[in-house]
């Protein structure tokens, strides 16, 4: 089986299944850690090399605080659970900004845990323009820490990237999970990654 090297994670409807088992919409953030760690133990599994982690945007910052202030809290919880597994965690995202959570500041350059092995990026109050702008004269965008990814997944049935990591999106298959995000199961990276075996990778070739 072709793995892919390196999957984008876009994990979406936390709000929409929050409603729907009658909770308020900020509760719906905290139920998205388990996934968080099951999904990357399902690809460290597998024999992923990299995985990104969409974790909030620039633009999610101006929904009500309660909301920004429950997925900043889930974004930090999901970092920390992840710092006891093997792997090595790069956070990115406007580090310059207040809307970002000073408990991550000494992530913005990769760290070790553990034994090392996947990287795991969290892009975290992350926005395309900021990426974009660039570090230096010789640093075209933010994120060169970042390899090219091969497989994006999308829970919540959406068919948009949102922003995430246009310059390494720029030739991922993309494949769109129906179920919400809480609702995570490994058949859902195991089915994305069947899936993958039968498209034609040329990179334009």
């Amino acid at each position: 089986m072709r793995i892919p090297k390196h999957i984008g994670i876009i994990p979406d409807g936390n709000r929409r299944w929050a409603v729907g088992q009658s909770m308020t919409k900020d509760r719906g953030y905290e139920n998205g850690l388990l996934p968080g760690l099951e999904a990357f133990k399902e690809c460290q599994n597998l024999g992923v090399e990299e995985i990104s982690i969409y974790g909030f945007t620039v633009d999610n910052t101006k929904r009500p605080t309660a909301q920004r202030l429950a997925f900043t809290k889930s974004c930090v919880d999901m970092v920390n659970i992840l710092k006891n597994e093997d792997c090595d965690i790069l956070v990115a995202g406007n580090y310059n900004s207040n809307m970002f959570p000073v408990e991550l500041s000494d992530l913005v350059k990769r760290k070790r845990f553990g034994k090392g092995g996947m990287k795991v990026n969290f892009l975290i109050n992350y926005s395309w323009e900021w990426d974009l702008k660039g570090k230096s004269e010789v640093s075209y965008y933010n994120t060169t820490d970042i390899s090219r990814i091969d497989l994006i997944l999308r829970w919540g049935g959406m068919r948009r990237l949102s922003g995430f990591l246009p310059i390494q999106s720029v030739y991922a298959d993309f494949y769109v999970i129906n179920e919400l995000w809480p609702d995570f199961k490994k058949e859902h990276i195991r089915d994305a990654i069947s899936w993958y075996q039968l498209q034609d990778i040329t990179l334009g070739g």
